[in-house]
């Protein structure tokens, strides 16, 4: 009876200790959660000025006034979209064919400084995105002067040092052997390159990809920077149009947020298990 008594109040601790974890983690999953649930319900509001909306977390009609608001208000909204998907993909683009190459030649050739300089990259990864701000925005309008040209916008973001680091972790934990059997095949480092090691080298590709394109995507600060025109920003910077100095449409305003959302809503909800080998590609040994 005492055996049985203990079995049961061990089996009442465990379940009384799941069940807090259960509701804790609800509750953050509710508050990480209500600002999309928030943007979503807005977007189906009236297009009138900030002032004069009701705001309900339960709205008593839904309309698509303000979507149709926010593509005829502005005659660039389709151009934003536009900048948008093609600086993105750029970018992405760019990052997956430069770091995979700087991650194969860092984690699979022998060269003087290798170490050093691969050293001089994480020390630079460490720098805050917003100190080099400044002399880049010096670099590309004062020095370059292609302000405000899908190259200012693209230029800066062509290659990152995580991708870098990303990639040569992961390729370092190509067997060796296999690029010896291929050098003795008579392939030279670019045959083995786009013949092995980037087959090999799917999964840390496409978890790169879609990392830098929602950054790319997600960004700003930089285009806010670079462009002084219209029809150049993105659709993060064109959606401060729908605010001004004395009002915001704020229902159209939260209309564009979400179509800005939806891509990468479809990406991640379509490719979620490249996600979540991301968390751990970092850390294979190399």
């Amino acid at each position: 009876m005492a055996l049985y008594n203990n079995h049961s109040g061990k089996s009442a601790a465990k379940y009384t200790r799941n069940a807090v974890i259960i509701i804790v983690l609800v509750l953050f999953a509710m508050a990480t959660l209500f600002p999309i649930y928030f943007m979503i319900i807005s977007s189906f509001g009236d297009p009138v000025e900030a002032a004069s909306m009701s705001y309900s977390l339960f709205p008593g009609k839904i309309t698509f006034e303000s979507y149709k608001f926010f593509f005829e208000y502005s005659k660039y909204s389709l151009r934003w979209l536009g900048n948008s998907t093609l600086v993105a993909t750029a970018v992405m683009v760019s990052n997956v064919f430069f770091a995979s190459l700087a991650g194969y030649a860092f984690s699979k050739l022998r060269f003087r400084g290798r170490n050093a300089l691969f050293t001089l990259l994480l020390v630079a990864m460490m720098i805050p995105y917003q100190v080099t701000q400044v002399p880049l925005y010096i670099l590309i309008v004062n020095i370059f002067e292609i302000q405000n040209t899908y190259s200012a916008l693209i230029l800066p973001g062509l290659v990152t040092v995580y991708n870098i680091f990303l990639a040569k972790q992961f390729m370092g934990s190509i067997p060796t052997e296999i690029l010896e059997c291929a050098k003795i095949e008579g392939c030279n480092q670019f045959q083995i390159y786009f013949r092995i090691v980037l087959p090999l080298s799917k999964t840390v590709l496409a978890v790169m990809a879609i990392l830098t394109f929602m950054d790319s995507w997600n960004t700003f600060f930089w285009p806010f920077l670079v462009t002084n025109t219209m029809d150049m920003q993105t659709i993060q910077v064109g959606l401060k149009n729908f605010r001004f100095a004395n009002t915001t449409y704020f229902a159209p305003m939260m209309a564009g947020a979400t179509i800005s959302a939806l891509p990468m809503f479809i990406l991640f909800f379509s490719l979620q298990k490249y996600f979540l080998k991301g968390v751990t590609v970092g850390a294979v040994k190399g």
